[in-house]
């Protein structure tokens, strides 16, 4: 990697194993056999009898990684994403430095700051303050660099009364705050921030992702993960997507969080369940819930009004109130609405022991193209009771277009608004 080469990481093919089960529990017989077997071209004599059910697994060894290549140029925001196993935090581990590659090669130029855990780096007896300075060290500053940026680094984690007080005694939110504020403000060339900022309340997200926004934006690197596709897709100018170890896509980020999303969202526009499996409680559960509308076999799409049916069965409630509502998300992950049964003024309040029906109708004209699903919840005498998400889902499609526009629209939802020529 040259000097000029605008490229400030590359990764080579990198693949990282772990050994399952006990470790050093092979003794040195075993592990001839298994070499003896590998120079003959044979299956491991010591791997178990589902050790073929998973490519991910190879005998007693798990692929972490699995042949993963790509480069990330000066002042990029890279978004790393996937599904709980699919390899991102153990690929930031070896960015980090923290763990070494089984195989293949990483190249990073310039100082690295990382925050891949709360309280990543800090000494639990050390204060806030003398961590920032241990965090700085470490990163190569020297003592003036840090104290020039001491009271910025403080003034943005909101914790100034608690700075000289040991980190021990910090909530994970205030560790977070502080990490960040450390990890952003000491000037590394490459910033490496985990789902860590999952930790922190509303303001202090919208605090953090200008602060990476302005941290690419000087010509420094961000590499973030998350599993917040909003925030993916608005900070982020490039995405890889991990599944199973392997990298399935690099691009854009819209094209990429909606492939990505869309291996999760099972078109299905009816579920119904036996009693005895439905979801919910032993006294009131779920029988059915189904897409309803008048655009037979054809296309579903923008213009067409349709309804959400639910059926569900109130074995012993004599009394009290019952609401069933509905969260529609998009395929952006989304919440796109919230709505409820008792958001009609003349609903019935009661629901007797038996089974009940519901249905909400959502005009044509209102929601964007895309893929939605619905999450049903279920209130009792004002009280959340049960919720069962994903029960069915759907795809709106574009409907015939009049004029000379023909790009996707953005928007969340896409009303059709009454617009008129006043003069």
């Amino acid at each position: 990697m040259s000097a000029d080469d605008p490229h400030v990481i590359e990764v080579e093919d990198l693949r990282k194993s772990y050994r399952l089960g006990v470790i050093g529990g092979a003794t040195l017989g075993d592990e001839l056999r298994v070499l003896w077997a590998s120079l003959r071209g044979r299956p491991n004599p010591l791997a178990p009898l589902d050790a073929d059910a998973d490519d991910q697994r190879s005998g007693d060894l798990f692929w972490a990684l699995r042949g993963v290549t790509f480069e990330v140029r000066r002042g990029e925001i890279l978004g790393i994403i996937g599904k709980n196993g699919a390899g991102k935090s153990t690929l930031l581990k070896l960015l980090s430095r923290i763990t070494t590659p089984t195989q293949g090669v990483v190249r990073m130029k310039g100082r690295v700051s990382s925050l891949l855990e709360v309280g990543t780096g800090f000494n639990p007896e050390l204060t806030g303050r003398e961590n920032i300075y241990l965090n700085g060290t470490i990163l190569g500053m020297k003592i003036a660099e840090i104290d020039r940026k001491l009271d910025e680094i403080i003034a943005f984690s909101g914790i100034q009364h608690h700075i000289d007080t040991p980190t021990k005694r910090y909530s994970s939110g205030m560790k977070v705050r502080l990490g960040f504020a450390v990890a952003a403000h000491l000037e590394p060339e490459i910033m490496i921030i985990d789902e860590v900022l999952a930790v922190g309340d509303a303001e202090f997200q919208r605090k953090c992702l200008g602060k990476m926004k302005d941290v690419a934006g000087s010509g420094r690197t961000v590499l973030f993960v998350s599993h917040n596709m909003v925030a993916v897709q608005s900070l982020c100018s490039r995405v890889i997507w991990l599944q199973d170890g392997k990298l399935i896509m690099d691009g854009p980020p819209d094209e990429v969080v909606k492939k990505y999303l869309h291996t999760y969202t099972v078109q299905r526009a009816e579920a119904t369940w036996p009693e005895g499996t439905a979801p919910g409680r032993e006294d009131l559960d779920l029988v059915r819930v189904a897409l309803a509308h008048d655009a037979g076999e054809g296309v579903l799409t923008i213009d067409d009004p349709f309804r959400i049916s639910i059926r569900f069965r109130n074995q012993a409630v004599e009394s009290g109130d019952i609401t069933v509502g509905i969260h529609l998300i998009n395929d952006d992950d989304v919440l796109v609405f919230n709505s409820n049964y008792r958001d009609e003024p003349t609903a019935q309040q009661m629901f007797p022991i038996g089974e009940h029906t519901v249905e909400c109708p959502v005009p044509g004209g209102l929601l964007n193209d895309g893929d939605y699903r619905v999450t049903v919840n279920v209130i009792r005498n004002g009280r959340f009771y049960f919720r069962v998400e994903e029960t069915i889902s759907f795809t709106l499609q574009e409907a015939k277009r009049r004029g000379t526009f023909f790009r996707s629209h953005g928007g969340v939802i896409r009303p059709r608004l009454p617009w008129r020529k006043v003069d």
